[in-house]
């Protein structure tokens, strides 16, 4: 209930090209929570992609905001330290280097950190063990099925441990078994690490393991369903009680749950606006 915004684009723009220019991004205005698995659909040319690398610092606005962990990334002037720090990519293509074995791929991004070899490794042991792969360390990536390459991707997206993995057509390569291993091993880490998930996809079957998904078309978000999940049924029931009413009509001056204050002297707290924005999306 208390969960944080992770994610926010306000009016965010992005336009391509100096003859005749493409405006991949309209305007788009979105959230994401801290803990949630958020799926982005539409056709091509969207703008599904591009709104994936403005979140992930690959790429700048032509006007807009993007915010991430707090962060406003038009403030950010060391983007490189921002996305090791912050954002884990998978890409379709699992982008692993092919002389290295697997256990070595999910070591690179620690690197950068002041990590001892034996704590390095010890890391990368970890993850690998953790995505299914503890069988699997010196194997080079010829030697792995495709649904392990990306397995040994979603490791090394987590090695630095970051708020939010950013995830663009994962299941793009694979077949429909693979896939759903893909996905739901996204939406396993998901629940046991809290880390937020952004999805890419055009695969439905993908989108509905999601708690939500977002549609673009044109570069405009045109729709968004949130799904049924134990967690949105409790706020569809808290909605309709007489704190739910409360909460959304306001008519309460003070209004606390044990310790969470919802609302003092007439006006929402902090965990009260945020209570009730949500409310109002169910």
């Amino acid at each position: 209930m208390n969960k944080n915004v992770i994610v926010e684009t306000r009016d965010l723009v992005k336009i391509y090209g100096d003859g005749t220019p493409v405006r991949a991004l309209d305007g788009v205005n979105m959230k994401v929570w801290e803990g949630e698995m958020v799926a982005v659909m539409g056709p091509s040319g969207s703008g599904k992609s591009t709104l994936l690398h403005l979140i992930g610092a690959l790429d700048r606005p032509t006007s807009g905001q993007v915010i991430v962990n707090g962060q406003d990334l038009t403030t950010v002037k060391d983007l490189d330290r921002f996305r090791s720090e912050t954002v884990g990519f998978v890409f379709q293509l699992h982008n692993l280097i092919p002389t290295l074995t697997a256990l070595e791929n999910v070591e690179i991004p620690l690197y950068e950190r002041r990590m001892s070899a034996r704590e390095r490794r010890r890391r990368a042991q970890e993850l690998l063990e953790l995505v299914g792969l503890g069988d699997r360390l010196g194997h080079l990536p010829n030697m792995l099925s495709g649904g392990e390459r990306q397995r040994v991707a979603v490791a090394r997206a987590l090695a630095n441990e970051p708020a939010i993995i950013l995830a663009d057509e994962p299941t793009g390569e694979l077949d429909s078994e693979r896939s759903r291993e893909i996905i739901e091993l996204m939406h396993r880490l998901n629940h046991e690490l809290g880390t937020t998930f952004i999805v890419v996809t055009h695969d439905p079957a993908v989108a509905r393991q999601t708690d939500r998904i977002l549609v673009l078309d044109s570069g405009r978000i045109v729709r968004e369903d949130i799904l049924a999940n134990p967690y949105i049924e409790d706020l569809k029931i808290l909605k309709d009680s007489p704190l739910g009413r409360a909460i959304l009509e306001g008519t309460e001056a003070d209004l606390a749950v044990g310790e969470l204050v919802l609302y003092r002297d007439g006006r929402p707290t902090e965990a009260g606006h945020l209570l009730k924005e949500m409310l109002e999306r169910i």
